[in-house]
Formats: C-alpha cells, structure tokens, sequence
C-alpha cells in the first residue's frame, strides 16, 4: 500500500463491505471442502494438524494441475507460514459460505462435538436457521470433485460459479462486485472508473467510484513525489530523472478542474462505515495534499511546502524508521515504494469477474 497514506482505512469501491475480498474465487471452495471432510472423532491438535496438511496436499495437486499462478505456498511447500484457510477465512464468513462463527482453532476445538448436518435438501429459508444451529457451512455447497488432493484446477465449473453469485447476492447484494457478477459481464478495464458499462452502474456506486477515481489521481503525485525526494536522497541519477519524467506526466494528465468541484465533505460521507475508520492525520494529509494541488496548480508552484506535507506524513508513520531520517532504512530502499495510482482491488476484483464468466 502507497506509503503516503498507508493506514488510512479508506475502503475500496468495488465491494464496500468490511471484509476484503478474497483473492480468487476457487480457494473458497477449497477451504470448506477440505474442511468439511475432517474427522470429528480426534482432539483438537490432530485435527488442526489434519487441517495443514490437507492444504499442503492440494498445493500440491494444484501444481500437479498446471496452476502456475496464485497457488499459496507453491514456493515455500512445507515451510509455509500462513496457509490459505487463514487468508480466506474472514472472506467466508462476508461471503455467507461458512455459518461457524468463530476461529480456525476454535472450528477445530468445536469439531468432536458439533451437531452433524441432517442430510435432507436445504432452500433460502433455511440459511437464517442453520447460520444459528448445526451447520458449519452453507447447505447448498456444492461438492467436493473427485480427486481433489491429485490433480486441482481453479477453474469454476457452472455449479459452483452459479453457487458463488448467489452467496454475493445473499451476502453483499449493494456491492458493485455483486451487480457486475449479476450481469455476467467480462469486460476488461484497467481501472473501475474506466469500465465501459460505467454509466450502467448504480447511483451510488457511480458516486463513489467517482470519488474513488478523484482519489487516485490526487494521490498518486503524493507516490511519485514522495519517491523522487527518497531518490534525490540516495543521489540517484536515473531514478530522479524518471520520477521527475513521471511527476510531469501526472501533472500534464491532472483534471485541476474536476479536483477543485470535488467536495471532500462528501468523499468522507461516502466512504463512512463502521468497519472502516479513517485515522485522523490520514485525513489531514489528505486535506491538506488536495488543497495545495489546487492552489499550486499540481504541484507546478509551491513545491517545498509539497515535500514538507509527504516528509511530515511518513514521519508520523514510521517515526524512527522513516527513511528520511533512517539512514539503514534509507539505504534498504530500493527505488520504488507505492509508485502506482491506486485502483482499490480492481485487479482482484475483475478476476473474480473473468472466472466467474467462464464458469
């Protein structure tokens, strides 16, 4: 995350719930198939034991599977740290496919005791009754195929995609994620606010993909900025030259007049959620960064006070390890840190999409 507002809590436009998506769509099926399979006779260690090395067998069957990309661990094999249950546990519970409503550890301390699951079809009504009674995962999940932990494959087939727009539709149905899965559109966009069936979109969501859109452009020349003062520091050549290239660029592109009739007042109204919180020097930085991009014509006037805001916010964010400060931790950098416009899990997001298309 850009390091100029890192923390602040601003949440994404795409699925405007507190739970992040997760990161492709199959691992959510996985979880609550190799989940749904352990034993219920042992304690709680041999179960969660059972729970990590399941998924380091369908890692390995998801690289038997010619799946190159996005596999969890697929360098680090045995060694793994964080295995994809705890990556997709929280995304379960937001998406309505896991009814327990606890942790990983305690899933496997409830396990032995839990009810089983009465055996008969299950329609909507009975979702609100099992997310309070016996059931660990949604009654209508769809099963598990045959050889799972041999040869796996990410691709959805249409069972279990028709399966994931429902949970986005019970779940999440105000997201902008749900009413594009809901449409079944593909369309390809780099960023959202450059979908071409924008117009299509709901009131609402166009609103704040239009803050969204704003927000990006204004922040991304705080990125570059902050980037080419780090380099200047390191007495960088080629890196100043660039970052100053791309500074000029950004400026060239900036709507200065869409900037100054945007309304920050709403952009903060919009983005308020229970879930979220926006930190207080977060929000000062970027009031203060918006209004002198104003003032200053995008930074082409003015530039101290420009450096001084980007200097200031990451002191307040890393304090003694700020790298304008911190010798080792100036040397450790790089060349590069955030210098990209946000686009708010787009990428995520639209893969979603393209998967769910093809199921």
């Amino acid at each position: 995350m850009n390091s100029v507002w890192a923390r602040s809590g601003i949440p994404s436009p795409i699925t405007s719930s507190p739970a992040p998506a997760p990161s492709k769509p199959p691992p959510l099926l996985f979880v609550p198939w190799i989940f749904s399979r352990l034993p219920r006779h042992r304690n709680s260690i041999e179960v969660l034991d059972q729970m990590r090395s399941d998924q380091l067998k369908l890692r390995n069957a998801l690289v038997a599977g010619k799946e190159n990309n996005g596999v969890i661990g697929v360098n680090a094999g045995r060694e793994l740290k964080r295995l994809p249950a705890s990556v997709h546990w929280a995304g379960l519970e937001n998406w309505g496919i896991r009814l327990f409503p606890g942790s990983i550890d305690s899933y496997a301390a409830s396990l032995p005791s839990w009810p089983k699951e009465t055996s008969r079809d299950h329609d909507e009504d009975d979702y609100g009754a099992n997310r309070s009674g016996s059931a660990l995962w949604h009654p209508q999940l769809p099963a598990a195929p045959k050889g799972l932990f041999e040869n796996a494959s990410f691709a959805l087939k249409d069972e279990e995609a028709e399966f994931i727009v429902d949970r986005l539709n019970a779940s999440n149905p105000d997201s902008l994620l749900t009413f594009l899965a809901r449409k079944g559109g593909n369309a390809r966009a780099g960023y959202i606010w450059a979908h071409p069936h924008v117009s299509e979109f709901p009131a609402r969501m166009r609103r704040l993909v239009e803050h969204a859109s704003i927000f990006s452009e204004a922040m991304y020349g705080a990125a570059l900025q902050y980037n080419l003062q780090l380099s200047q520091l390191r007495d960088k050549d080629d890196w100043v030259e660039n970052y100053k290239s791309e500074i000029e660029k950004w400026q060239q592109d900036l709507d200065l007049a869409r900037l100054k009739h945007w309304s920050l007042e709403d952009f903060w109204d919009e983005i308020r959620h229970p879930a979220h919180r926006v930190l207080e020097p977060a929000r000062r930085f970027v009031i203060d960064w918006t209004e002198l991009l104003k003032t200053s014509g995008g930074l082409k006037r003015d530039k101290a006070k420009g450096q001084a805001l980007v200097k200031e916010r990451e002191r307040r964010l890393k304090k003694g390890q700020s790298r304008f400060t911190n010798q080792a931790a100036l040397g450790r950098w790089k060349g590069s840190s955030g210098a990209y416009r946000l686009q708010f899990r787009w990428s995520q997001a639209s893969r979603h999409l393209q998967d769910l298309a093809r199921g």
